[in-house]
């Protein structure tokens, strides 16, 4: 049945860049949307007016949420807040962005979701498919939102998409050609209250496949193969150690394609530029989406040789006294910080903390123990660091991020890492992690300029 908004009362909730596409989106066919913000202020409010949305900034007003005809929320609202619960009981539906914008797509969408590694796969996997002559666009989570999307969608189109678990929790409809998983580790658990409900959204990835679509899973990961095994459509999986019988792996020097008839070479691993098994491991990933779609080993390979790799995803910032400055500010969990460690042999100053999500920082030990020489902690949870590795390693305090840098420098020996990865989200210092990475990064060159003088 075709999805109609037209005169329809629509509520999105949520000013950030997924809420204002959707208001923008909502307008151009026909609903009289209300933008309804907790904030009091708004950038980009007369821009949105001038559209025609409405918007109500302060406490979300209840009777806007119960009289109206659709519930849109952004990926960052709760969905167990008052004004959404009354709302549903009063019968009114509550969607979130990436399935509203799906209802309206032209183009098939390749979806790529996990607890790390999203954005360096869905950015590698776009690069493959415009290598290739694909139209692509490339967003969701990560840069455009969905929402703005429609209006470039044509039947040709390939969306790669990359969703987290909020945005898939509220999804309804939404049904990727190709759905890949890389991985499920503890995260969020501040929102979802559980390892196994924060699985359960991911897999909702999967949900309205059929098996006329893909599923692509990390075949090193026990914990996303179990995820996806009630899964309808077509398997393809990926994987660095494991055996891999239909699906992308390593062997003899390179990146192949294995399938029942034998293995066929897509690209060599000197080709790819990024540090790190975890890392290698989203490079495979992006091969298999290009296997799946139809992207040439050439093609694949001129995408990775050029593809250095992501802002805050390990991320080499400089080199001062023989001590490497590397930024990997995305880290905002304790498996991608301990990842991020592992992807050095020793010498590391670890700079850590933040606002802890859950999950078990003791879970850092071994890898803490045997490469860490002493962590520099920030933030809220500087105590919970101090509980759980005090007796393994040396821990450092730190006010700000300048100070854990002069003090991780102070501490590093020559041929050593200065290595943020915090384990922790940013939201008790920073606006986001970029913003956070952004400050490592402004701090380590003032100081590479002090040397020099």
């Amino acid at each position: 049945m075709r999805f109609d908004v037209e005169r329809k009362r629509v509520v999105v909730v949520g000013g950030g860049r997924s809420g204002k596409a959707a208001a923008a989106l909502l307008v151009s066919k026909g609903a009289h949307v209300v933008l309804s913000d907790t904030a009091q202020s708004l950038d980009g409010a007369e821009d949105l007016r001038a559209l025609g949305v409405a918007i109500e900034l302060g406490p979300h007003r209840a009777d806007t949420f119960t009289g109206a005809d659709l519930i849109v929320a952004s990926p960052g609202v709760p969905l167990d807040q008052e004004a959404l619960i009354a709302a549903r009981r009063a019968g009114v539906p509550v969607i979130g962005e990436i399935e509203l914008a799906s209802r309206w797509l032209s183009g098939r969408v390749i979806a790529i979701t996990g607890t790390k590694g999203k954005s360096t796969t869905t950015t590698l996997a776009a690069r493959m498919l415009t290598e290739a002559g694909f139209d692509v666009t490339a967003g969701g989570n990560l840069g455009t939102a969905l929402s703005a999307q429609v209006a470039l969608s044509r039947p040709s189109s390939l969306h790669v998409v990359e969703v987290s678990s909020f945005q898939l929790e509220a999804t309804e409809t939404f049904r990727p050609w190709i759905a890949v998983l890389l991985n499920l580790a503890d995260d969020h658990l501040d929102r979802h209250g559980s390892l196994e409900a924060y699985g359960r959204a991911k897999a909702r990835v999967f949900a309205n496949q059929t098996p006329a679509d893909w599923a692509v899973v990390n075949a090193d990961d026990p914990a996303a193969l179990a995820l996806a095994r009630g899964a309808r459509a077509r398997r393809f999986d990926f994987g660095v150690s494991a055996a891999v019988q239909e699906g992308v792996s390593v062997a003899g020097g390179s990146i192949v394609r294995r399938t029942a008839v034998g293995a066929t070479p897509l690209l060599p691993l000197t080709a790819v530029r990024l540090p790190g098994k975890h890392l290698l491991s989203d490079v495979l990933a992006a091969a298999a989406v290009g296997s799946v779609a139809g992207v040439p080993p050439a093609a694949m390979r001129r995408a990775v040789e050029t593809f250095p790799g992501l802002e805050h995803a390990l991320e080499r910032v400089a080199e001062i006294n023989g001590i490497r400055f590397v930024n990997d500010s995305k880290a905002t969990n304790v498996v991608s910080a301990r990842r991020a460690i592992e992807s050095f042999d020793r010498g590391i100053v670890a700079i850590m903390g933040g606002r802890f999500k859950g999950g078990n920082l003791g879970e850092l030990r071994d890898s803490v123990a045997s490469r860490v020489d002493a962590i520099v902690a920030i933030g809220e949870a500087t105590p919970l660091i101090h509980t759980a590795l005090s007796d393994v390693v040396a821990i450092h305090d730190a006010a700000s991020m300048p100070d854990a840098v002069r003090t991780a420098f102070g501490l590093a020996r020559a041929g050593g890492v200065v290595l943020l990865a915090p384990a922790c989200a940013s939201f008790d210092m920073f606006h986001d992690y970029a913003e956070r990475g952004r400050v490592f990064k402004d701090e380590v060159r003032r100081l590479e300029e002090a040397k020099r003088t």
